[in-house]
């Protein structure tokens, strides 16, 4: 049994594209899991099929407020403590929620997650992992946007845990992990990055391969990749861009040409089989490590089909216990912050947890 919370009003397409893709969900579900849609109750209610809103597998959690992906996190969850992220987070927290999903606010998301659920014991600060298809086979990018401003042992503890992460979902016994910088020689790369590839040398248990640069991910050099979430964050939104603009410029050039006719039913099949390998709906959303919890924040541009894969890859994510993994691990390792502390982004929100109605 599993219990999936969703933020029905996260993303530009919510809530038809949230309420669409949960529903959809419905028929892929063990009979004792449940689903619950966090909003505006009236809204929901609206917009679900006559039917749904009765059946023991879906239940709706009143949150009244709304978070725009244009407001400022922290002062939005301080402002707006009914806000569907904020509840959201709440029942993660509780434990009404084993598993909570949101293409809201990534900002608001993180916040909220990581003040209310707390992080994994040992983990500073959490990090967004996403896994890259690639010709020699799934790379896992950590961080691509919980952490624009990473500390040494940020970058270090994102290469535990996206190093368990690979591990654990890829069945990579010894994954190789790569350290994202401006070239691949030691002295490259700011202070950040040097200190940091220090403190993963140090742990003998990751298998590191130093620095790595941004054409490395895809020609199969590394199986991690290590970088803050700013970097991360381009990196991520310009192979969209360029996997999107690639498949177009193929497809203009294939109907231009006189035997488009035969060339379009001859490679169609094959392009679209490698369109889907590359695009975010199919995936559902990226875990956020270092929570206490299975948290997934999902694209802002989300469609029904990506919170419907949101939605069944969190049940993996859940019982593959990947942050139990990380909180063994870090328990026993000896590399600690040397810095005067660490706090956890979202801790001056200033109100109380209190229970949700």
């Amino acid at each position: 049994m599993i219990r999936i919370a969703i933020d029905a009003m996260g993303g530009d397409k919510a809530p038809e594209a949230v309420i669409s893709g949960a529903v959809d969900a419905l028929g892929s579900l063990e009979q004792d899991d449940e689903l619950i849609l966090v909003g505006p109750r009236g809204l929901i209610e609206s917009k679900l099929p006559k039917g749904i809103s009765h059946q023991a597998k879906l239940t709706i959690e009143d949150a009244p407020d709304v978070i725009g992906m244009d407001e400022p996190p922290i002062d939005s969850l301080r402002k707006k403590p009914r806000s569907s992220i904020g509840i959201l987070a709440k029942l993660g927290k509780l434990g009404r929620a084993d598993a909570v999903i949101s293409a809201g606010n990534t900002g608001a998301c993180v916040a909220a997650f990581q003040m209310r659920m707390r992080n994994v014991e040992g983990v500073n600060r959490p990090g967004i992992a996403v896994v890259f298809p690639t010709f020699e086979g799934p790379v896992t990018i950590c961080d691509v946007g919980a952490n624009i401003a990473c500390k040494p042992i940020n970058l270090y503890q994102y290469a535990v845990m996206s190093t368990i992460y690979a591990r654990q979902l890829f069945g990579i016994q010894n994954p190789r992990v790569g350290l994202m910088s401006i070239g691949e020689e030691d002295a490259k790369g700011n202070e950040n990055v040097k200190k940091a590839r220090e403190l993963i040398k140090k742990d003998p248990k990751i298998n590191f391969i130093g620095n790595i640069e941004g054409r490395d991910i895809f020609k199969g050099v590394c199986d991690v990749a290590i970088c803050e979430g700013f970097v991360g964050n381009v990196v991520l939104k310009l192979t969209e861009g360029l996997v999107d603009g690639l498949f177009k410029t193929i497809k203009k050039e294939i109907m231009s040409t006189r035997m488009h006719f035969v060339l379009g039913p001859m490679f169609g099949g094959v392009i679209r089989n490698i369109y889907k390998k590359h695009d975010y709906n199919e995936y559902g959303g990226a875990l956020l490590l270092g929570v206490n919890g299975t948290a997934i924040i999902s694209h802002g541009a989300s469609e029904s089909r990506t919170i419907r894969n949101a939605i069944l890859i969190s049940k993996k994510y859940h019982h593959e216990g990947i942050n139990a993994k990380i909180a063994d691990y870090l328990a026993a390792s000896k590399i600690r912050d040397e810095s005067n502390g660490d706090e956890p982004q979202g801790a001056a929100l200033g109100h109380r947890d209190e229970q949700v109605d």
